[in-house]
């Protein structure tokens, strides 16, 4: 009695990868547009600025935002910062038409948080439906 062993290893580790790049695109594209839904809008610019990058090489996704904004509004000003470790006294700021403001901080909306909290059980799914699919 002989015995053929057929070492499918190479196919196994590539349809694994394509799959994963594949779910990553979805993920990423998914939570872009949840975290887009969940912030707040005054001049638009935050909202429009989030976007998804993948490095399929390094089997990772980020989504964020190049806008300064982005962070207050993750995770808050003044006595509103999410660890409580903001500014507690009201600053003067001027806005960019020259009008003077007095504030004590920006209440953090977590959007990004949010996006991700209400979709990593939907996102896990897909993962498990992507890679049951594979063969």
């Amino acid at each position: 009695m002989s015995v053929k062993f057929e070492d499918n290893s190479i196919k196994v580790k590539a349809a694994l990868n394509h799959a994963t790049i594949q779910w990553l695109y979805e993920a990423s594209g998914e939570l872009e547009a949840q975290v887009k839904r969940n912030t707040r809008v005054d001049t638009g610019q935050t909202k429009g600025s989030w976007t998804y990058k993948v490095d399929e090489a390094n089997g990772e996704a980020m989504v964020g935002s190049p806008q300064e904004n982005a962070i207050w509004e993750e995770f808050g000003t003044g006595q509103y910062a999410l660890n409580g470790d903001g500014r507690k006294t009201e600053w003067k700021y001027k806005d960019r038409s020259g009008n003077w403001h007095t504030t004590t901080g920006k209440k953090p909306t977590r959007a990004l948080n949010k996006a991700f909290n209400s979709s990593k059980v939907k996102l896990k799914k897909l993962l498990e439906a992507m890679l049951k699919g594979m063969g």
